[in-house]
């Protein structure tokens, strides 16, 4: 197989890594075309055992865009990871161009509201000590819906990046970014009293994201362009 896409997926990507933070590489790759040519399908993805800090598994090119087809939140976000590590001939950039004209802004609302609420119980609600560092994972999904409300376009992956494209009340913006700042300088933020200034946003930003997935825009690429796609890659990966 060839890896046609490489990137990062989580905190060095969102922009709130630590200095011992793990790389979670993603990757897309393609097999050669008779693998594709078979009455049984195999194998669809690569796992990796975790080394140290390297979490590193893929997707083949098949299944990448068959979620892709779906609208796949999760594929839709690594189309835009500010860390490439690997790229291969133009297979990113014409999902890239496919993505912006096609995503679907619900399917990407329910599924950063769905990881906001769930983080949001598990470590925020109703507790007098919190673990500071879940505000940031918390607050990633919600931006990134804000992101959706006021913005055209796919959310960038990275959280700062995200912010700096949204109205954040000032009082707010200043507490996010100390808890960025704290977040950078070491691997643990560690247990505090809830900040207000934070909580308040949140639920006020829950409320309108909620109102948001269930009338935004619902959108996906034609099956005829994703398939032309997916010969056009592997007529292009693996030309003799």
């Amino acid at each position: 197989m060839r890896i046609l896409w490489a990137i990062e997926s989580g905190s060095r990507a969102w922009g709130f890594a630590s200095p011992d933070s793990d790389y979670d590489v993603r990757f897309i790759y393609a097999h050669r075309p008779d693998w594709y040519l078979s009455i049984h399908e195999g194998r669809d993805v690569i796992e990796l055992p975790l080394l140290d800090t390297l979490d590193i598994s893929g997707w083949d090119l098949r299944k990448a865009l068959r979620l892709f087809h779906r609208a796949n939140p999760v594929l839709m976000e690594w189309i835009v990871s500010p860390l490439v590590y690997r790229r291969r001939g133009s297979f990113a950039t014409k999902l890239r161009a496919m993505a912006r004209q096609h995503h679907s802004r619900r399917a990407a609302a329910y599924h950063y509201l769905h990881m906001a609420e769930g983080n949001l119980r598990a470590y925020l609600s109703g507790k007098e000590e919190v673990n500071l560092k879940k505000y940031l994972y918390v607050l990633r999904p919600l931006v990134a819906i804000l992101w959706l409300i006021e913005r055209d376009g796919l959310p960038p992956m990275s959280f700062v990046a995200t912010l700096d494209g949204v109205a954040v009340p000032p009082r707010t913006r200043r507490a996010i970014d100390q808890l960025l700042k704290i977040k950078a300088a070491s691997s643990e933020l560690g247990t505090g009293r809830p900040i207000h200034e934070i909580d308040a946003f949140i639920e006020d930003l829950l409320e309108r994201a909620q109102r948001f997935a269930e009338s935004a825009p619902v959108g996906k690429p034609p099956s005829e362009a994703v398939d032309a796609l997916f010969r056009a890659v592997l007529r292009e990966t693996w030309r003799p």
